[in-house]
């Protein structure tokens, strides 16, 4: 069972652009995750016990996000803020192995890979998380990013996780599939 010592919730909804009106507003939503870094301060080999962390995780958050979307998830993205006590490998431990499948479970599929992003940092700390299409990895109006950061996460010995999900790519794209020409 994974230590959660705080859940933040963020909803951002993306109107308009340049002074001009997006076909619909777009959400993405954002869960951002402290949790307890049970390896903070010492190496291990056996990092098991964060990759089956990062599956629970996203079990726990999906249906939160799915909540705050106005529509289906089409894009997705997850990272981590490692606490300085640790290692960026403890990050990826959590993202890579076993997070994909709940998450595209909870919403219904995903072919493409996850974007991701890693780093160690303080508190406070800023990620820029990145978004791609869940079906479609070369959807250009979907290479997208948010910044997020809490406040007081991760504290050294902790790990700050996020996890993303949007019902739209970028609002006003005009690149690729679907822009005009």
């Amino acid at each position: 069972m994974v230590a959660i010592r705080k859940l933040a919730l963020l909803r951002e909804q993306a109107f308009s652009e340049m002074g001009r009106e997006g076909a619909r507003p777009v959400v993405r939503a954002v869960a951002l995750v402290a949790i307890a870094n049970p390896f903070a301060g010492r190496f291990a080999e056996d990092l098991s016990e964060l990759v089956d962390a990062g599956a629970e995780l996203a079990a726990r958050v999906a249906p939160d996000l799915l909540r705050l979307l106005d529509g289906p998830a089409v894009s997705y993205g997850k990272g981590a803020v490692v606490g300085l006590a640790g290692e960026i490998e403890h990050g990826h431990a959590l993202l890579h192995p076993r997070m994909g499948a709940p998450l595209r479970a909870a919403i219904g599929g995903g072919a493409a890979l996850i974007p991701s992003a890693a780093k160690i940092g303080a508190p406070g700390a800023a990620l820029d998380l990145p978004l791609g299409h869940k079906d479609d990895a070369w959807s250009r109006g979907h290479f997208d990013a948010i910044t997020v950061s809490l406040g007081d996460a991760p504290r050294s010995d902790e790990i700050l996780v996020v996890i993303a999900l949007a019902d739209g790519g970028r609002l006003l794209h005009r690149i690729g599939e679907g822009a005009p020409r």
